[in-house]
Order: structure tokens, then C-alpha cells, then sequence
């Protein structure tokens, strides 16, 4: 039975809604061919961040380096710049090398929290030949004197100031961490976001009592991950202009359909192809495409969205009911 997989993301055409998100798996040409070979629909690159810009403009890093080694229970808080594989201009070159490289589009990543000459890369990227750019805004603010208000006033400003400058489409990856995020998906909408990114994880060093520092240690997600995002997909779909996208915990096939019948119009993939390798798209390309078949679908965009909040007439009503009943659901075994 002949299956059509295809979807619109970002305004780009994609042969299936399933891509490999950023991770060092596509730190290279060589590593994205790979990557398309295994059927990735798209590709996203690793991300460019803030500090890598400024370090080398105006040595912000160094700067902070200064300030953290005055202090044994500060030192380990800031990243040494010797530990960015790429500079700015190497990530330019990257950007370059790939766009020749593949046939699928090539999706950059901006990492940042405050606006300022550093966006002005996003045009360079651009015209290094991305398709598109992931403007990925994780930021943990632990000062009081900064309002919710604020921090999402910050975000839109800094997507209104690159798509101000760009041709290409611009999605913004925001954490799970804000006090109405429907609100601020809407403004980010408005504002002309292309498409939403939902969501960044929430990385928590530990700490060493002993020698005082702070241990980073990064822990590959788990399916169990994927329930904030496909309620806050669910949620949006149907009511924004611009394309969804879920990211962290799709694993398996199962994974994938859930955040389909949500409504994203992508399915990033990451700790999944960290532990299995690069096949294990095809895999899960392929289980996709098998259950859509099984379960008598024409088309990935027929299936899109049936279990999203806008398909049901009383959301608020529906949100509640649900979180009654799992509430009541735990039994315990005497």
C-alpha cells in the first residue's frame, strides 16, 4: 500500500516528519551523509552559542574565567572556551561544507539568552546556505529581580530582531518552564516565529562536596520525557500559524506516533540515535511508515493532530477531567 509520509516544517517539504535534532552525531559532512543515508528527512546541526561569539569578540569567557577561579566553590560554574570544538567561523565552514553535502535541508542552531551584535550571525549563517535556523533559548534565571514579564519580552525581542534581517524561517526551542506557555507561544507567533521547538531539556549539574565543583554529567532522555511535550503540542495544535515541532524523549516507534497524533509537524530525534547510532533512524522511519499502513492511514498529515486538544469541544473541561482520573488511578496492592 503506497503511503504518503510527507510534511511541511518551517515551510520546508519533508519526505517523512522524523530528523535527527542537534547532537554531536552531526558535527561533520561526513556525519550528516550518514545521517541522511539512515533516511533523516532533515538534519539539525550542533548549535553555535552566545559565548562562543562573544568570547572571541570581545572575550566574554575569559572575562568570567577571571571572576570564577577567585572562588573554590565558583571555579567549575563556567565553560573553558578550549572546550568548543568550533569557533564562529568554523561553524560557518560547517554550515557550508553540509549544505553541499546533502540533499535534505540543513537546519542551524543559535543558542543564546540576551539580545546584541551576536545575532548578527544568524544572517552569516544564512548565507553560509542553512535552510534554517533553531534559535534555542535556554536560560534558567535565578534572579528575583527578573520578571516573567521580562524573560519573555527578551526571547520575542531577539526573534524579532533576526527575523528582521533573515529570508530564510526561524524556529524558536523553548523550555517547558513558563508560567502560561500557550500565552507566550502565541506571541512568538505573532511575532513571526516559523515554528516552536518543545522542548529544551533541563540539564541539572550535580555537585561534589568534597573537592567543591559542580559535576556535569549529561544523562541521555527517556520516553518518559515525552509527556510534557505532547500535551503542550496538543495543546497548541490548531491554534497557531506556525509549525510544531517535539523534541526529547521519542525513542521508539510508539514514541513517534504519539507526538504525530499530537499534531507536530516534526519528531526531532537525539538520545535515541546517541545510543543506537545512526540506524536507528531508519528504523524508526520505517515502523512509522508500517503502522501508518497497519492502521489504514493515507497520509501522515490524515493522522496529524486526532489526539490534539482542538479536535476536542471543551479543552479546559477535557485538561481537568484527565487530571482527576489520573489522580484516582494509583492503586496500591495490599
Amino acid at each position: 500500500m503506497s503511503i504518503d509520509l510527507s510534511t511541511t516544517y518551517l515551510g520546508l517539504k519533508l519526505d517523512h516528519p522524523i530528523i535527527p535534532g542537534a547532537s554531536p552525531l552531526v558535527d561533520d559532512a561526513d556525519a550528516v551523509r550518514r545521517m541522511e543515508d539512515a533516511g533523516a528527512a532533515a538534519v539539525v546541526l550542533h548549535s553555535l552559542f552566545e559565548e562562543q561569539i562573544t568570547q572571541e569578540e570581545v572575550g566574554t569567557i575569559h572575562h568570567m574565567e577571571i571572576h570564577g577561579e577567585s572562588s573554590a566553590e565558583a571555579q567549575s560554574y563556567f565553560p573553558l572556551h578550549e572546550r568548543f570544538r568550533f569557533g564562529p567561523d568554523e561553524y560557518l565552514e560547517l554550515v557550508s561544507r553540509v549544505h553541499l553535502a546533502v540533499a535534505v535541508p540543513v537546519i542551524a542552531s543559535l543558542n543564546g539568552t540576551t539580545r546584541g551584535g551576536w545575532l548578527r550571525y544568524a544572517k552569516l549563517i544564512e548565507e553560509a546556505g542553512a535552510d534554517a535556523i533553531e534559535l534555542n533559548v535556554y536560560d534558567v534565571k535565578a534572579d528575583p529581580a527578573t520578571s516573567a514579564a521580562q524573560i519573555e519580552d527578551n526571547i520575542v525581542g531577539m526573534l524579532t530582531e533576526i527575523k528582521a534581517n533573515l529570508k530564510i524561517p526561524v524556529a524558536v526551542k523553548l523550555s517547558s518552564f513558563f508560567t502560561s506557555t500557550a500565552h507566550l507561544a502565541t506571541r512568538l507567533d505573532e511575532a513571526g516565529a516559523d515554528g516552536l521547538v518543545l522542548f529544551n531539556r533541563f540539564y541539572q549539574p550535580d555537585i561534589d562536596i568534597e573537592e567543591l565543583e559542580i559535576r556535569h554529567s549529561l544523562k541521555l532522555s527517556s520516553s518518559v520525557e515525552l509527556l510534557p511535550r505532547l500535551r503542550w503540542v496538543a495543546a497548541l495544535t490548531g491554534r497557531l500559524g506556525c509549525s510544531l515541532a517535539v523534541t526529547g524523549g521519542v525513542h521508539t516507534v510508539e514514541d513517534a506516533v504519539k507526538a504525530g497524533m499530537c499534531g507536530a509537524n516534526a519528531i526531532q530525534v537525539v538520545s535515541a540515535l546517541l545510543r543506537n547510532g545512526p540506524g536507528h533512524l531508519r528504523t524508526l522511519v520505517d515502523g512509522f511508515r508500517d503502522w501508518l499502513v497497519a492502521h489504514e492511514y493515507e497520509s501522515f498529515e490524515q493522522m496529524r493532530g486526532n489526539m490534539s486538544l482542538d479536535r476536542c469541544p471543551d479543552p479546559r473541561a477535557y485538561e481537568r477531567a484527565n487530571y482527576v482520573k489520573t489522580l484516582l488511578s494509583w492503586k496500591h496492592d495490599l
